[in-house]
């Protein structure tokens, strides 16, 4: 179901990894797609605005694997990255940035902070991709988080974020899929939704590693957030003082009956087992 990155809201630091089996590493190949993300945020920035977009900031941003990439896109591109856990930033630090040239690493900082009282400055660009937000269980706390965005966001500003659903986001199911890193290395992720409860629409996840010699990384990553609906995001969107909130379906290919991955603006989406959209919220 899920094309696009999760991010893990509670990794454990202390588990123990087969040999070359990096997590983060097998979660960039397995569900990240920065430069499609990246090219979906510029191209509607250019639609949207008649000046070039020069800071991005990128709330609960993991591996910062998105902010890099914009800030190799151009010389004149900034990235913050903000994330609560100090480990990951950490790995973040030795191996993309580490990538880096020295011009592109000054142009990017990472910051071990709360996305609900993060301060680093006004920027053009808010990045809340990977669903990550869900992990905010009521309407209150989302609010409180989209009206800090609105505040951190110059007054032409725009904030980017993705959402998922369709009939089977809210049942229990495993779903995997096959991947290969940039060495040929063949590997199996698992998406397992493993709790769903109807009542507060709150659920348990987990991402799972299977490898050639059908040896496991069990719960690599796991996640307890809640199943927001697209209306209740656009609602509450508007709640927190943006004033134009617009959602990015995509299209499909119709020889192969999947998704083409190009999103455009709509009012209309498909009843579908599963889906991937964008939101964009202006000020």
């Amino acid at each position: 179901m899920f094309r696009k990155n999760t991010k893990a809201l509670n990794p454990d630091p202390e588990k123990a990894l087969p040999a070359g089996g990096d997590r983060h590493l097998l979660y960039q190949h397995a569900v990240q797609d920065v430069e499609s993300e990246i090219d979906f945020v510029t191209q509607t920035w250019s639609e949207l605005r008649d000046r070039p977009a020069e800071f991005l900031r990128e709330d609960f941003c993991g591996t910062a694997n998105t902010a890099c990439e914009w800030v190799c896109r151009d010389a004149n591109h900034h990235a913050i990255g903000i994330d609560l856990d100090e480990e990951v930033l950490e790995w973040a630090r030795l191996n993309n940035l580490a990538l880096l040239d020295e011009d592109q690493s000054e142009r990017i900082e990472l910051l071990n902070e709360n996305v609900m009282q993060a301060r680093p400055g006004l920027v053009d660009i808010i990045l809340a991709m990977n669903f990550s937000y869900y992990l905010f269980l009521n309407r209150d706390e989302l609010r409180d988080y989209f009206a800090n965005v609105l505040e951190g966001l110059v007054s032409d500003g725009v904030f980017f974020l993705d959402a998922y659903g369709g009939y089977e986001a809210p049942m229990v199911l495993t779903e995997p899929r096959e991947c290969v890193d940039d060495e040929g290395n063949e590997f199996t992720y698992i998406w397992d939704q493993a709790e769903f409860n109807p009542i507060d629409s709150c659920m348990s996840c987990h991402i799972h590693f299977e490898f050639a010699d059908k040896t496991r990384m069990e719960k690599a990553f796991s996640y307890y957030w809640r199943l927001w609906t697209l209306p209740e995001i656009r609602e509450i969107l508007y709640e927190a003082g943006f004033s134009q909130v617009d959602i990015y379906w995509e299209g499909t290919d119709e020889e192969k009956n999947e998704g083409n991955g190009i999103y455009t603006r709509s009012e209309t989406g498909g009843a579908d087992p599963g889906w991937v959209c964008y939101i964009v919220a202006q000020p």
